[in-house]
């Protein structure tokens, strides 16, 4: 009696990428102050898109929690800044938790045209 042969069905991992940009990784300082505060704090900003960051800050923050900050860069010979108003969407410990630093999503929620540029410009750069 012969046999058929059927086909083998192909199983795997499928993986989605949900981000509407893609992502940059990148090393600048970050100052960020909450809303109603006046005292400023610094952090870093591992990785950028043209909808958010994600960055490790010293403090525990909740989600939901809406910061001022500004980004140091720079760019040629001259030295910028990029500010923006960003909420924290997720986060989690960081690897370097026993250095008090904490690992956030940040997604901007408003940013200047001048300044939205400005990130643009920098991604591109940083994509090349």
């Amino acid at each position: 009696m012969s046999e058929k042969l059927q086909p083998q069905k192909k199983t795997g991992v499928f993986t989605v990428e949900r981000r509407r940009h893609p992502r940059f990784s990148v090393e600048f300082p970050l100052d960020y102050s909450f809303v109603e505060g006046k005292e400023t704090y610094g952090g870093i900003v591992a990785n950028a898109s043209e909808g958010g960051l994600l960055v490790y800050l010293p403090q525990r923050i909740e989600i939901g929690t809406v910061l001022k900050i500004e980004i140091l860069y720079v760019q040629g010979l001259e030295f910028s800044t990029i500010k923006a108003i960003a909420r924290v969407v997720w986060s989690d410990l960081a690897s370097k938790v026993s250095w008090g630093e904490y690992r956030y999503g940040l997604q901007f929620i408003h940013i200047e045209e001048q300044d939205y540029t400005r990130l643009v410009t920098l991604l591109k750069e940083i994509g090349k």
